[in-house]
């Protein structure tokens, strides 16, 4: 792994690294890149916030969307609200405290099951899995599965359209880095699971091509004595996420990415250590959206780059514009920075187009594309 040296060109009063050390008369620092934080980026440094706009007609907006306040208590995960979604990537919030009456296979892809409240138990083709806050539980395409929830529950389902999850090459850090992949959970066929082996009637619905199919069986079939093999469901918690980190640069989102799939990538934000050096940025850098929809998922702790955002909120930020920290914490970040960020949030970063679901104009807080106009 290793690349020629370059020698970028410089124009005008730069710093020289970037997210730090910014000239006096300049501190607004943009990041240009392609590729998400991959390809190649140029950083200008600006007079004036690249969000400090007056004035925005048109569609194409940064959106915030209050997704506590979607119908809670559907019955199944197929009849949740879909969120946000395109050819490779669907986005639904799921509310529930009754167990499922139904077994669920997903044959348009894989599913992410992230856990934002509840806690209850997973069962599967492949055995028994508790679950709790914080969990992400990776689905694979076409298993069967249904859950008892102990307290009430509501999860994120980002499913991977005719897609797999995979993990991100974690490159010169190791394969270790992050979380090691001994910290992956598995199903058990343990005394839970072969409790629920009866011989009553259970349904599978099957999801293909958007459309429901249901099987009867005269059994439950999560009749699995055993397995072996290396594929499977699989649970990690945030909380088992150990991030990277520099106490002298802001490293980009793509450090914090988690999954990897076709045309996106989840990425995990989680409590860390703020940037200690004196001249390096505090909080995320000024960039644009050029190459893909961004979406956050807020689910605890205090968001320190955005105001009047609560866990449970969703941003989205499609691509072609500039977007950054709210005024009020980009100031304080020059002048009283934190020193620690307890903020835990999802972020999904689409390649290609996202579109809203049809609940979402209902739920959307309209303000939220002023909110980084400069307070009087």
């Amino acid at each position: 792994m290793r690349k020629w040296i370059q020698y970028p060109h410089r124009e005008g009063t730069v710093s020289r690294q970037a997210h730090a050390d910014f000239p006096s008369e300049a501190i607004y620092e943009r990041e240009v890149g392609r590729s998400g934080f991959f390809g190649p980026a140029t950083h200008l440094h600006h007079k004036h916030p690249p969000t400090g706009w007056s004035a925005w007609e048109g569609p194409l907006r940064p959106r915030a969307f209050d997704l506590n306040e979607l119908p809670k208590n559907v019955a199944a995960p197929w009849a949740a609200p879909l969120v946000l979604h395109n050819a490779q990537c669907k986005l639904r919030i799921w509310s529930v405290d009754q167990a499922m009456t139904q077994l669920f296979r997903n044959g348009d892809g894989d599913d992410m099951l992230f856990i934002h409240a509840g806690s209850g138990e997973l069962f599967c083709d492949y055995g028994h899995l508790s679950y709790r806050d914080g969990d992400y539980i990776l689905m694979p395409r076409s298993t069967s599965w249904r859950i008892e929830p102990a307290a009430p529950t509501t999860m994120l389902l980002i499913e991977a359209s005719n897609g797999a999850y995979q993990l991100p090459d974690k490159g010169l850090v190791g394969p270790h880095a992050i979380f090691d992949e001994a910290m992956l959970d598995v199903p058990a066929i343990d005394d839970a699971f072969r409790a629920q082996q009866t011989e009553d009637e259970w349904q599978v619905v099957i999801k293909r091509r958007g459309a429901l199919s249901t099987v009867t069986y005269p059994f439950n079939p999560l009749d699995a004595v055993g397995w072996h093999g290396n594929h499977s469901v699989a649970r990690i918690n945030w909380r088992d996420i150990r991030p990277l980190m520099s106490h002298r640069y802001h490293l980009p989102p793509s450090a914090h990415t988690t999954f990897v799939a076709d045309g996106f990538v989840i990425c995990t934000f989680v409590p860390r250590p703020i940037e200690s050096d004196p001249g390096a940025l505090k909080v995320p850098f000024y960039h644009n959206n050029d190459d893909y929809d961004e979406v956050i998922f807020y689910h605890a702790g205090d968001f320190f780059s955005r105001d009047n955002i609560k866990p449970g909120m969703l941003t989205f930020h499609p691509a072609g514009f500039t977007h950054g920290p709210h005024p009020k914490a980009f100031a304080k970040a020059m002048t009283d920075p934190k020193t620690f960020t307890d903020e835990v949030a999802v972020m999904i970063d689409a390649r290609d187009a996202l579109e809203q679901g049809p609940q979402m104009p209902e739920v959307e807080w309209a303000q939220y594309v002023d909110s980084w106009k400069p307070k009087p």
